[in-house]
């Protein structure tokens, strides 16, 4: 039987007795690095295939050097401690896996981040469509621009620099759109507010450097292996006017909790003829076989879990 377990504190615990004091500073001041993880569950194999987990915590390990953390454990350290926690909450269903490492000192009116003490934590839910659309998306350009890296990095997931998200995501559904693309401050194209961003025009992957403000992202550079190793794209990294998409033969977004999710519609306007396109399908497929274990060649990827 599957329960809901927190790793807190440096034990297991059932999830509601992971609680912090309202005096914690990340509460307050956003002062935290976290990353989405998936797991994805096979009925065939009876086992958790979690993608890319080593990478994840690569990239949180960067994240709490960049708020002067020491949560005083290495990635794979943080990857026997998610591995025991999907063992014990016992779920046979895809996963959500959220770790969070956090300021946990209670104290506020206190800016100095070297003065603070650090802590992780980590939970998991059962999770599955991020983006809710059946079809390509219909998005729109946000009016909120992305946030620059002269101001807070957005290449590692700070929790505090995800109100920028937060604003462009809620602008767009309120509008009736399913997602929102972001510029740059210079109004570039950035990414969406949750994932990245890939345009494709006769046959070539063109993408957003990672130094126009965007994440680096994990499934991002799943995407980039699959089209050139599989599909022999060629591969351009550069700068995209926000015009460009228009004229596109095919735009899609990347993210571990988004997977890989064609763009149909931009500001009213299709792309293409609206639907998913051919090589956008192409590199999902793949992708969607390799992050459950189901292509031998990217079976790395994967860090298998037995659940019994």
């Amino acid at each position: 039987m599957s329960q809901s377990l927190a790793y807190f504190r440096g034990q297991i615990v059932p999830i509601e007795q992971a609680n912090v004091n309202v005096m914690t500073h990340a509460l307050h001041y956003g002062t935290a690095v976290f990353e989405g993880i998936r797991g994805n569950w096979s009925d065939s194999e009876e086992r958790m295939f979690v993608y890319r987990m080593r990478e994840h915590y690569i990239r949180l390990l960067l994240g709490c050097r960049m708020l002067m953390m020491d949560i005083g454990k290495t990635a794979d350290e943080l990857c026997d401690i998610t591995e025991n926690l999907i063992k014990a909450c016992g779920y046979k269903q895809d996963l959500y896996i959220r770790p969070l490492a956090y300021k946990s000192e209670e104290l506020i009116a206190n800016l100095k981040l070297q003065d603070l003490s650090s802590d992780f934590t980590l939970i998991m839910v059962p999770f599955g469509a991020y983006l809710e659309s059946d079809g390509a998306l219909n998005c729109c350009t946000s009016s909120w621009r992305r946030i620059d890296d002269t101001i807070i990095p957005p290449r590692v997931k700070i929790s505090g620099h995800y109100v920028n998200s937060i604003l462009a995501k809620t602008e767009a559904t309120l509008a009736g759109f399913d997602e929102a693309i972001m510029l740059t401050p210079d109004g570039f194209v950035s990414e969406g507010s949750g994932e990245n961003l890939f345009m494709i025009n006769d046959g070539k992957l063109v993408i957003p450097p990672v130094s126009d403000n965007n994440l680096t992202g994990i499934t991002r550079d799943s995407a980039i292996t699959i089209a050139k190793e599989d599909l022999g794209m060629e591969v351009l990294e550069r700068r995209i006017r926000r015009s460009e998409l228009y004229f596109a033969d095919e735009v899609f977004l990347t993210g571990t909790a988004a997977h890989i999710q064609a763009v149909g519609r931009l500001d009213s306007r299709n792309i293409a003829d609206g639907e998913t396109g051919e090589y956008t399908s192409a590199i999902n497929e793949i992708y969607q076989k390799a992050i459950r274990g189901e292509n031998p060649k990217y079976r790395g990827w994967c860090t298998e879990v037995s659940v019994s």
